[in-house]
């Protein structure tokens, strides 16, 4: 059976680092347990809080296999700053990823999938629909990309910044979602909304009966309601230890 290198890289990195990474390999385990994964595809990015370098995962790596050491430092150009990590990177990731980083500096995590709920409303003319609540807090801060093929040509960086703006949410067309987050936490718990916006539509539409919009002004609302909720915290920093707790049960090896 090939083993993959096992480097422990806590005592060897700072504090803050090591807890990035360690958040970082959590969301990539999360991904696997909301069955979000494909296969080696798809990548979560987070900025090393102070620097200009990144953190993403090695490609050829399942995402059960992503710990905090093997996630590979790159700089916004795409060197591999420890070039004895052995591990290489998807030069396709790295576009996308490295354009928002690029526009975002105050927003630490970018988060891609390719599920089959979210590429189906991509697909669609219309895009996301005001069907569900998960749908509103999508709503309030979406954007979309046109589909341009596979994402190495680095022309493409420009027109994916300019769609994503100030958005949070961003549904590719004929592709997927990306969702952006002030930490990794929020990241995920974006595109757990996503995606669930994306499952409720498909099976409301499945119906073929009439269904029911919530108006604009409750999109509009939406984020001051969700400050109350959370007593002034963003969804991120009050469900992430609790996601922390459940990686840390299902895979007791990511923080290595």
């Amino acid at each position: 059976m090939f083993e993959l290198p096992r480097v422990n890289l806590k005592d060897k990195v700072s504090a803050q680092e090591w807890q990035i990474r360690v958040d970082l390999a959590a969301c990539y385990r999360l991904m696997v347990m909301h069955g979000w994964d494909d296969l080696i595809h798809t990548h979560i990015s987070a900025r090393i809080p102070g620097t200009e370098y990144l953190l993403i995962n090695a490609f050829g790596l399942a995402f059960e296999e992503v710990t905090a050491s093997n996630l590979v430092k790159i700089d916004i150009d795409g060197n591999i700053i420890d070039q004895n990590c052995g591990f290489e990177i998807n030069p396709a990731g790295f576009t996308i990823h490295s354009a928002v980083h690029e526009a975002r500096h105050d927003d630490i995590c970018v988060m891609h999938v390719h599920t089959n709920e979210t590429i189906a409303v991509a697909s669609l003319e219309e895009g996301l629909l005001s069907l569900s609540q998960y749908s509103m807090f999508a709503l309030a801060s979406m954007s979309y990309h046109d589909y341009e093929g596979l994402a190495v040509n680095a022309d493409e960086k420009l027109r994916l910044q300019q769609d994503l703006g100030n958005a949070n949410f961003m549904l590719l067309r004929n592709h997927g979602a990306l969702t952006v987050g002030k930490t990794i936490g929020d990241a995920f718990m974006h595109m757990y909304d996503l995606t669930r916006a994306c499952q409720v539509q498909l099976q409301v539409m499945s119906t073929g009966m009439k269904p029911i919009y919530a108006p604009q002004s409750i999109i509009d609302g939406i984020k001051a309601q969700a400050n109350i909720v959370h007593t002034g915290k963003t969804g991120g920093e009050t469900a992430w230890p609790a996601m922390m707790r459940r990686v840390a049960r299902a895979y007791p090896d990511f923080a290595s």
